[in-house]
């Protein structure tokens, strides 16, 4: 297998490549790509775990899969293929989620200041609902969607406890899921190309993947931040 870095380096093109057909409207660019973008991440995370002499996190992998389930039944059309990649989207989130859990993120969160984290995420997506009920209950999708997002909150919310760069990653997750969100409520339009969605989406699964890649050894099985315990691997 081509070594971590390579992969990674291949998953940085691919997600240019892809970011390029959104901006240019080429679907045939985008049915190429975007299938590619977690199965890469999945590669280097099992390289990355071989080159430890380790086995890479079976819950992790089975929310990249779930992904690429996600990413390619969003490439259809209509509101079948909206829910279908939303309930794969959901499992993926509860994989993530068990695997931050596992590790003692639970305990983590219970104690300031991480305490705030869930507290804030809870209040945005409440803010949020709010804001996009009234368009989301026009397209039937207001209680799926309100479910959909206190599971994608609270990913969010467990990924703080491993770091910087695993809980930036859930957030950017959690904010391209939003910025879809608000484009099927018709709440907002953000100006420009229409990258920002998988700008932040590839943005937030590599920083995920990487963060939680980077911990070394029996880090890989260790609580993870507490107030009184020293950062974790970023």
């Amino acid at each position: 297998m081509l070594r971590s870095p390579v992969l990674l380096a291949a998953f940085v093109a691919v997600t240019a490549g892809n970011l390029l057909a959104n901006a240019a409207g080429n679907d045939l660019g985008e049915l190429v790509t975007k299938p590619l973008l977690m199965p890469l991440l999945a590669a280097y995370l099992w390289r990355a775990a071989a080159d430890r002499g380790t086995r890479p996190d079976r819950l992790v992998l089975a929310a990249l899969a779930l992904s690429t389930g996600g990413d390619v039944a969003l490439l259809g059309t209509g509101a079948g293929a909206f829910l279908t990649g939303m309930a794969l989207f959901l499992g993926a989130h509860a994989c993530y989620v068990a695997a931050f859990v596992r590790g003692g993120a639970a305990t983590a969160l219970r104690r300031p200041p991480l305490l705030a984290v869930p507290l804030a995420y809870a209040v945005l997506t409440v803010a949020a609902l709010t804001w996009m009920w009234p368009g989301l209950a026009d397209a039937g999708l207001a209680v799926p969607v309100a479910g959909y997002a206190i599971a994608l909150a609270t990913m969010a919310s467990t990924a703080t406890a491993y770091g910087w760069r695993v809980g930036l990653g859930g957030g950017l997750f959690l904010l391209s899921d939003l910025l879809i969100a608000l484009n099927v409520a018709g709440t907002a339009t953000l100006p420009g190309p229409p990258i920002w969605v998988m700008a932040t989406y590839a943005a937030g699964q590599a920083l995920i993947v990487t963060g939680w890649a980077a911990r070394r050894g029996a880090a890989a099985s260790t609580p993870p931040v507490t107030p009184a315990a020293a950062p974790a691997a970023g």
